[in-house]
């Protein structure tokens, strides 16, 4: 266990001001505020708005739910492949369920830095292909950077000892504790909630029997090595 880890363990009260201070301790939030600042940054000097500024907004605002859900279930949650004598097994699909065998670890509920780096230039690109000029591409840029941050702060914030006061961070944290506690196969969401709404992974928690492979996700982990 990391330093960092054992210090945040240590602490018997979070606030939020200390929940911060810790936030950035850990590389992902500076990436993405760098990213925030620099393409805002352009954006702003760009100019020309127009509607498509905010017609891209509203899509990214719309789909961050079913967006949140897919890389939940199908990269996350990826279980590993075997082809031949080779185990095809997902970096962060391995990071997840270490995140799962132990959701206190803050180190292992951050983004990893390498998945973050790499995601970066594909953001640029995916964008660059879908708008049509270059101010829209970095008002989609920008904003997905900033998604991309308050999606980190509430994860970050789940998992440490700090406890809700608002009613939407209750429902937040309630929400992803579920996934973690109770049943793996449900309450993919994190930021929000709407995917598991849309596509049916909120059921009453009453009615769902709490799994045994919550931590680890049905994965044999000595079985890889």
């Amino acid at each position: 266990m990391s330093a960092t880890a054992k210090k945040t363990r240590n602490v018997t009260k979070w606030t939020l001001p200390i929940a911060f201070k810790n936030f950035w301790k850990f590389a992902s939030p500076w990436i993405l505020a760098v990213g925030i600042v620099v393409c805002w940054s352009v954006r702003l000097a760009l100019g020309s708005w127009n509607v498509w500024d905010l017609v891209i907004i509203a899509a990214l605002l719309a789909s961050w739910p079913l967006v949140e859900w897919l890389i939940h279930v199908f990269i996350l949650h990826r279980k590993p492949t075997k082809i031949g004598d080779k185990t095809i097994d997902l970096h962060l699909a391995k990071k997840h369920r270490d995140h799962h065998l132990d959701p206190g670890h803050l180190p292992d509920v951050v983004i990893p830095t390498i998945s973050l780096v790499l995601t970066v230039p594909v953001a640029f690109l995916l964008w660059w292909l879908i708008t049509p000029d270059l101010p829209r591409m970095f008002t989609g840029v920008a904003f997905l950077f900033t998604m991309g941050m308050v999606y980190e702060w509430c994860h970050f914030l789940i998992h440490t000892n700090y406890r809700p006061k608002t009613s939407l961070f209750k429902h937040l944290w309630r929400h992803h504790r579920l996934h973690h506690f109770k049943h793996e196969e449900y309450w993919f969401g994190v930021s929000m909630t709407g995917g598991d709404r849309l596509l049916g992974t909120a059921p009453n928690f009453k009615e769902i029997e709490t799994s045994p492979t919550c931590r680890t996700l049905g994965v044999d982990e000595e079985k890889l090595e």
